[in-house]
């Protein structure tokens, strides 16, 4: 068993490091940056050399909050990277400037990990529902795993928050393509309830879940606290009135609510997230703030 991981998740919007101890599955540090990985890719197919100056920078800067010297380092990267044209070239100047080799995982990678961290929260939660639907929403892609015991059926979809951001021109465009633009997930998660019936709770996982639990919490960027995230339950209609007061900000209080670099995201993250309350047919879901990065570090320490 490794005695410590570092676990370093770079999505299409925010870059997420996780220090843990394997042996007492303590973690030693965390970080958590808004990179905009994918910002201009919907129109250009690339990654930009600005979004690889910020992801250089945010590595260099957890290292100086988090010690590398004594811990296995594993870093993966997702959708963004997955569909960008210049997507090795961008790994290769990541690892020559800051010695971190990125591997670019699939969707069902990414499920997968997303999977056993959630498992791990909902027992530490106490919460054992026979059967879910979890939705990680991230910046270029939504995984959808429906977990029926021991059988999973997991795809993942090339719709997120930057990329839906960046392909209309507002959120009321976005807000009438959103159901043809998912008919998709609405097809697959149509085909496993023909199979399997109907799941009995939904879990939604990522930054726009957690940004809309802890706004009804009233906590703010700075002040996010993931221990009073874990296990919220939003109402759908908590979706439409935390959107109506994040809409009815001024700027400063968008970005001191949902952090720099988001505040224009959040709002398309809710439209795709109310529509996976449609399509799978709940009223209610489950926040669960572990994903990607937790995954990594479970998987690796189990080696």
């Amino acid at each position: 068993m490794n005695k410590n991981i570092i676990a370093i998740d770079l999505g299409s919007n925010s870059m997420r490091f996780l220090k843990m101890e394997c042996e007492t599955k303590k973690m030693l540090g965390q970080f958590h940056k808004t990179v905009k990985t994918a910002d201009g890719l919907a129109q250009t197919g690339r990654i930009s050399e600005g979004a690889l100056a910020r992801i250089i920078d945010a590595i260099n800067e957890v290292k100086i909050e988090i010690d590398f010297s004594d811990a296995i380092v594993k870093a993966v990267t997702t959708e963004a990277l997955r569909r960008a044209v210049n997507g090795q070239e961008i790994l290769e100047a990541i690892e020559s400037q800051t010695g971190v080799k990125f591997e670019v995982i699939d969707g069902e990678a990414e499920a997968k990990y997303a999977l056993i961290a959630v498992q791990n929260r909902l027992e530490l939660l106490g919460e054992k529902p026979n059967s879910f639907m979890l939705a990680d929403i991230g910046g270029a892609s939504t995984e959808l795993i429906f977990h029926y015991g021991d059988k999973t059926i997991d795809r993942s979809f090339p719709i997120g928050i930057v990329t839906m951001t960046q392909s209309f021109s507002d959120l009321g465009a976005l807000s009438n393509a959103i159901p043809a633009v998912m008919n998709g997930i609405k097809l697959f998660c149509d085909e496993v309830y023909a199979e399997h019936g109907k799941v009995e709770t939904f879990i939604a996982t990522a930054g726009t879940p957690t940004t809309i639990a802890a706004m009804k919490q009233g906590l703010t960027y700075n002040t996010y606290d993931a221990d009073k995230i874990h296990g919220t339950c939003l109402h759908r209609k908590d979706l439409i009135e935390q959107l109506k007061v994040l809409l009815t900000m001024s700027v400063e209080e968008r970005v001191e609510t949902v952090g720099v670099g988001r505040e224009d995201l959040i709002a398309s993250g809710v439209l795709i997230y109310d529509e996976l309350y449609n399509i799978g047919g709940f009223e209610e879901s489950i926040v669960v703030d572990d994903g990607v990065r937790e995954g990594v570090a479970f998987s690796e320490c189990a080696k």
